[in-house]
């Protein structure tokens, strides 16, 4: 490790366990003045007020140092050295899974308490309204980018086919040539695997969309592909060969296309299922032709050239701060008066630490889309809904109709598309 990697590393620890730390002082601090405050106007324990405040800042001190020597330093040793324990699986994060439960969690749960001890002791002397947005909240989204750009290089370009996981961003594909051999191999034709009935279909027929001189390996000799039928076209391939973004007119010669069939059989659509197509990835998905494989067009080299600067570096932060919004304005809800001393701030610190419990996923885990629905818009929703029926506009419709859309997106796409009547292409 050279002394760049180690000042990096220096700098991201720190980082982190002064996000651990230095929110839950200030939290358990500002509880304590409110507990003594609390104590001093009761005549029965006036003068345990003092007491009462020097033990909440003991407390604290007590848990911030116990929980960092017993689980939060060997952890980080164990992820640092690489134990499989902990980093064997890239679909959650541990760091985060620790910070979440040993400091957001305490975090939300004194905000609570002091919320509870003025309602009980009819006092109005704080709502922490900036406090839970701009500190708590911050050291989380601190905690999300530094898991996320601590592995990638921080000096020079970022290398695109070198990028790290975690980083969620549009993935650039490799550029290269149009390989000329394809190895043959033997197997069955997926088109023997369709069923009986399409058993009389499978004449040999001219495959329409390349030139007359161009073969494909595996094809008989006559040029014909078993399962289609004659003059039928191949799907998404225009008649003169030529595919549309492509920098030629077809495939020529004795080129081969990798990802067909051995005996050049195209795959038949299954009856019933409509959304069997051929494709290819980066313009159609499900292709059997790899789009790395064809060159891209030169990058845009002009006076303006400038605008188009991109980095998934910087990319993480805005990332960040987009992926925690959400959350964000919920807790900001409780900052208004009426919303915090009513008794609805259980409920919302409490839905807001369930979706924080998002941070545990890595950015590219197929569980974040539907934990996020389960944890964060459905809950929401509803919340935000009983909010403005009962306080008023607290909280924008804006972040409503969000909820809404989403929810109903993923229920559609996800499980109304599979019933028979949404899974066909005759409609829209």
């Amino acid at each position: 490790m050279g002394s760049g990697s180690r000042i990096k590393f220096a700098v991201c620890e720190l980082l982190q366990f002064a996000g651990f730390c230095v929110p839950h002082f200030i939290v358990m601090q500002r509880f304590a003045v409110i507990l003594a405050r609390a104590m001093s106007q009761s005549q029965a324990s006036a003068g345990n007020a003092t007491t009462a405040y020097w033990l909440v800042v003991a407390s604290s001190v007590a848990y911030v140092t116990s929980m960092a020597m017993l689980i939060w330093l060997p952890m980080k040793y164990m992820v640092f050295m690489k134990k499989k324990a902990l980093v064997g699986r890239e679909k959650w994060r541990p760091v985060a899974l620790a910070y979440v439960l040993l400091s957001t969690l305490p975090y939300f749960a004194f905000l609570i308490a002091s919320s509870e001890v003025q309602i009980r002791n009819d006092l109005r002397l704080d709502t922490f309204a900036e406090l839970p947005v701009s500190l708590v909240l911050f050291s989380l989204i601190c905690i999300d980018i530094v898991e996320r750009i601590r592995h990638c290089r921080l000096t020079g370009q970022a290398n695109e086919l070198a990028r790290d996981p975690d980083i969620a961003s549009p993935v650039v594909t490799h550029v290269g040539r149009v390989s000329s051999i394809v190895s043959p191999a033997s197997g069955p034709s997926p088109a023997a695997n369709i069923g009986a009935d399409h058993a009389a279909q499978t004449a040999n027929g001219i495959v329409r969309g390349l030139s007359a001189s161009a073969t494909i390996t595996g094809l008989s000799g006559s040029g014909t592909a078993p399962g289609h039928a004659a003059n039928a076209p191949v799907p998404l391939l225009p008649n003169n060969g030529a595919v549309s973004g492509l920098p030629f007119a077809g495939v020529h010669g004795n080129t081969t296309i990798p990802g067909l069939p051995d005996n050049g059989a195209f795959p038949r659509p299954i009856p019933g299922n409509h959304r069997q197509t051929c494709g290819i990835p980066g313009v159609y998905p499900q292709s059997a032709i790899p789009f790395a494989n064809f060159p891209a067009a030169p990058p845009y080299s002009g006076p303006l050239r400038f605008l188009l600067a991109s980095d998934v570096r910087a990319d993480v932060f805005a990332n960040s701060f987009l992926f925690w919004l959400d959350t964000v304005e919920m807790v900001r809800v409780t900052g208004h008066t009426p919303v915090y001393f009513s008794g609805w701030a259980l409920p919302v610190y409490l839905f807001c630490f369930l979706s924080s419990m998002r941070l545990v996923l890595t950015p590219h885990s197929p569980l974040l889309s539907p934990l996020g629905v389960v944890l964060q818009d459905l809950p929401f929703l509803v919340l935000r809904t009983a909010l403005i029926a009962l306080f008023g506009f607290v909280t924008p419709l804006l972040y409503v109709m969000k909820n809404l859309l989403v929810c109903l997106a993923y229920i559609y796409f996800n499980f109304m598309t599979k019933l028979k009547v949404f899974n066909t292409e005759r409609m829209f």
